[in-house]
């Protein structure tokens, strides 16, 4: 199904904008790659741009089918992540009353009969983290310092904003605050977890913000390198969304790979245990916070960024395909 709908739904331009610039790196015949290409979203259900990010023009057989491509990584999804589950991790507010116990801070939320409870609740905060309940990449998320709107304004403009979710802000170990002190670096962890009753983390990112931003998201700023899973060390060069990587941070100068992750063990354990407390979602993606002495989450996703799979290496393998099948057959 997923391949008919490519078919039909492909975009000529960019099929033409890839195949240019694969022409460029490589030399070839761009009529042999046009079609090694159209063989790549049949055979492979990569979506087009799949070929160019995750140099499928490079690669034999063997080493494509081993590639996360679009159309494999929607088909995990699908068979993984049954739909009416999927309203605990879209909707922030049911995310936080599920997983309250993993949060480590208080929040509220706003609706437009509780100005009495929210002016309790910023009693002796003195800045908040404001994110609307569908929030995603990071957009609508704001950090406020209390104190800078009369109380009644400011609840008013968050209404109106729906910027209705409340937080205390996430305080981070010092470890982290050194690789971007103004935003909260956080790990996407991604776990598997199968009919055994088995988790596994499958990957892990670490995400930056830069340039003073307050969010860390790839796709809002931010940069990512990947993570040893076993280790918690930063085991190659970060990336931004533009595909420019980075040996150093681009704005604390803060030397990236090899770089440790404090409390890696305990954030292991953090996901293994959320994941089982919504086993019916078999593929999640965690955002975690390393605090000053215990990791806490943030927010998940029930679609994690499949492009940040890209980074991942693993022994004997170009694509992550193997760790995924793995994961779902592990049985202890």
């Amino acid at each position: 199904m997923y391949m008919i709908k490519q078919l039909f739904h492909i975009d000529f331009s960019k099929i033409k904008d890839v195949i240019n610039e694969v022409h460029k790196i490589t030399l070839k015949n761009r009529i042999y790659i046009f079609f090694d290409l159209m063989w790549c979203i049949v055979f492979y259900r990569a979506g087009y741009t799949d070929y160019l990010f995750f140099d499928m023009y490079k690669l034999k057989h063997k080493d494509r089918k081993t590639i996360l491509t679009r159309g494999k990584n929607n088909s995990y999804i699908k068979k993984l992540n049954p739909k009416q589950y999927w309203k605990y991790i879209d909707d922030k507010g049911l995310f936080n009353k599920k997983f309250k116990k993993y949060l480590g801070r208080d929040y509220f939320l706003l609706n437009d009969s509780n100005f009495n409870q929210f002016k309790e609740f910023l009693k002796n905060k003195k800045e908040i983290i404001v994110k609307p309940i569908d929030a995603t990449c990071g957009v609508g998320v704001e950090k406020i310092e209390v104190g800078e709107l009369p109380l009644k304004k400011l609840y008013d403009k968050l209404l109106s904003n729906k910027q209705v979710l409340i937080e205390e802000v996430a305080k981070q170990h010092k470890d982290m605050a050194k690789l971007h002190p103004d935003s909260i670096n956080t790990i996407r962890v991604v776990t598997i977890h199968n009919k055994y009753d088995v988790t596994t983390v499958v990957a892990a990112v670490v995400r930056i913000g830069t340039n003073h931003k307050v969010v860390d998201n790839f796709h809002n700023g931010g940069i990512c390198a990947p993570l040893d899973i076993d280790r918690g060390v930063i085991n190659d060069k970060a990336i931004n969304k533009d595909g420019i990587y980075y040996d150093k941070h681009p704005t604390t100068n803060v030397k990236l790979v090899g770089y440790k992750i404090p409390n890696w063990n305990k954030v292991i354990k953090l996901v293994t245990n959320a994941s089982k407390t919504i086993p019916e979602l078999g593929i999640i993606g965690w955002d975690v916070c390393i605090g000053p002495d215990k990791p806490c989450l943030i927010e998940a996703n029930q679609y994690p960024a499949y492009d940040l799979y890209r980074m991942i290496k693993i022994d004997g393998s170009v694509g992550i395909v193997p760790l995924f099948e793995k994961a779902i057959n592990k049985k202890e």
